[in-house]
């Protein structure tokens, strides 16, 4: 545990890095990679200089990123999880919702975190065993016990193939959550919505797929600052996971009940 405090400086100083460029440059080049996603120049360019520089002060360490895949050692349990614009939608318009998230795994599971939301001036950090922060802030998931108490982050619908089934349970959720939770919100960026949930803004997000590059930074966050990450099948949340729902301790079972189609 110790050794991975170690490298809580290096990815603090990663996401220092993706915040300057980030704030040093508008997307000139928006690229369509998929249907309804895409990428822009400054993606490309934060994963770019974020890799760089992780090689070179972690060579030993893997990097799975969202544009460009793994490289690094692939045969170590040891590896970064790397959005370098997560929110790209958002931020291809100018909306202030974006992250760059970069979680450290060990075994598939999250053991280091650093999300920098660069348009609201803060950067969320936990390493596992010592708790989630706000910059030097120590955070905590919300203690709300029900549900009309609760404002709920639903994660995008689905696109492409497969995706009128695929949202079948998103509209489901919205009909019965929204008919008694406080709010329900689509922000846009998993990296928010957990790291949110672990400061108590959010008392659950729901996403309904598991991109280890969106989600391995927030899910530590959430569990260091008290709440709960589960799998769609009620499970403890992995980097295999199908889905990733976290969600404050005393809305478990609400939450969990409503993903029951």
């Amino acid at each position: 545990m110790g050794g991975y405090r170690e490298l809580l400086p290096v990815a603090c100083e990663a996401v220092a890095l993706a915040h300057r460029i980030i704030r040093s440059r508008a997307p000139v080049s928006v690229t369509a990679k998929g249907e309804r996603d895409m990428v822009t120049d400054v993606d490309l360019a934060v994963e770019d200089a974020v890799r760089e520089f992780l090689a070179r002060e972690t060579p030993d360490i893997g990097i799975l990123g969202e544009e460009h895949g793994r490289t690094g050692p692939a045969d170590g349990e040891l590896w970064w999880a790397l959005d370098p614009v997560d929110g790209t939608a958002n931020f291809a318009r100018g909306i202030p919702l974006s992250a760059v998230s970069l979680g450290l795994v060990a075994d598939r599971r999250g053991v280091l975190a650093a999300i920098d939301l660069p348009f609201l001036e803060i950067t969320y950090t936990a390493v596992d065993g010592y708790g989630a922060y706000a910059g030097d802030e120590r955070i905590h998931s919300s203690g709300a016990q029900e549900v009309s108490d609760a404002v709920i982050s639903i994660g995008d619908f689905a696109v492409g193939e497969g995706a009128e089934a695929n949202n079948r349970l998103r509209i489901a959720l919205l009909r019965r959550l929204g008919a008694s939770a406080q709010r329900i919100r689509m922000i846009g960026t998993a990296a928010i919505d957990l790291a949110w949930v672990a400061h108590g803004k959010l008392e659950a997000s729901i996403i309904l797929a598991n991109l280890p590059w969106d989600t391995m930074a927030g899910v530590l966050l959430v569990r260091e600052a008290g709440g709960v990450v589960l799998d769609r099948d009620n499970t403890q949340h992995t980097a295999d996971s199908s889905a990733t729902i976290a969600v404050c301790a005393g809305l478990r079972e609400v939450i969990m009940s409503a993903l029951v189609e």
